[in-house]
């Protein structure tokens, strides 16, 4: 009777233990303009460095620092273009870990009704571009996102110790996280290529980006509650995710008082601190904090 009073505490520990470490608390903080961006479309966190991407006159990248409890604009602009032209024009993810190739997601409107999507991931020499300023020389390979439903937004996630470039529907039909190889990728003229996509599950609708928490085994999906409108973070457990093949979601949170069009997230070195963004005009961008 013992061991089994023991194994029953046990059990109700660790059960709490893991209720405990998902109970997300995320709230805004405020909001303020960064201009210069068109509509932004997304932000990268590489190691205090920030940076913020959108479809202005043509793709762009603008670098950005924390200054105190400021995001500080410090004077470097990168274009995605190759030749003078406008090649990564509607800028949709940025996936870097510092050590494999780096991926960059487009989603290029094929009528006027914005009915019609092509999904395109090039993948870039992203060194060679924060020198230089432009896709010229940097630009390794281009890749046909044929494998996915409508757009595409790459984003590095960790599973069974084995880096993968996880992207993400945005319709409401049909919606996947889909995980490509990024050795395979690299070199692929289109991700239905052999070898290319290693797994996939179903998720919910309007995804917009995706963030990577490595020490939760976390992947936020970044999405609107309605067709480009209204904020929703969903919070789901990759691990279950990709071995039940549907999400398994850890917490839901809509923000009440949004209701533009979320764009990108990202965490700032730590797991309370964020930078939310959005494709307005005004209030593109707003702080966020977090509680595990």
């Amino acid at each position: 009777m013992k061991k089994i009073y023991l194994t029953l505490i046990t059990v109700l520990s660790i059960g709490l233990m893991s209720f405990l470490t998902y109970a997300v608390d995320m709230h805004t903080v405020r909001s303020f303009t960064v201009d210069s961006l068109g509509a932004c479309q997304g932000i990268s966190y590489q190691n205090g460095r920030i940076f913020l991407y959108g479809d202005r006159e043509v793709g762009m990248i603008r670098e950005f620092k924390m200054v105190g409890d400021s995001l500080t604009y410090i004077n470097k602009e990168y274009k995605l273009t190759q030749n003078g032209q406008d090649v990564i024009n509607h800028p949709t993810g940025v996936a870097y870990n510092g050590s494999d190739p780096t991926f960059m997601g487009n989603s290029i409107r094929l009528n006027k009704e914005g009915t019609k999507w092509k999904a395109v991931i090039y993948c870039i020499d992203w060194k060679g571009l924060l020198k230089t300023g432009t896709l010229d020389g940097n630009l390794i390979n281009t890749i046909d996102d044929d494998a996915c439903i409508q757009g595409t937004r790459p984003e590095y996630i960790k599973y069974n110790n084995k880096w993968y470039v996880a992207t993400a529907d945005y319709g409401n039909n049909g919606n996947e996280v889909r995980l490509y190889d990024p050795a395979a990728l690299k070199k692929a003229s289109k991700t239905s290529d052999k070898g290319v996509l290693y797994k996939k599950f179903t998720c919910t609708a309007w995804v917009q980006n995706l963030h990577w928490v490595a020490s939760k085994n976390v992947l936020v999906l970044i999405q609107n509650q309605k067709e480009g409108r209204m904020w929703r973070f969903t919070y789901v457990d990759l691990k279950k995710s990709i071995e039940t093949g549907t999400q398994q979601v850890i917490k839901e949170v809509n923000v009440e008082g949004k209701q533009d069009e979320l764009e990108g997230f990202s965490f700032l070195g730590s797991l309370d601190k964020g930078i939310a963004v959005s494709s307005s005009r005004k209030n593109n961008i707003t702080f966020t904090n977090t509680a595990w």
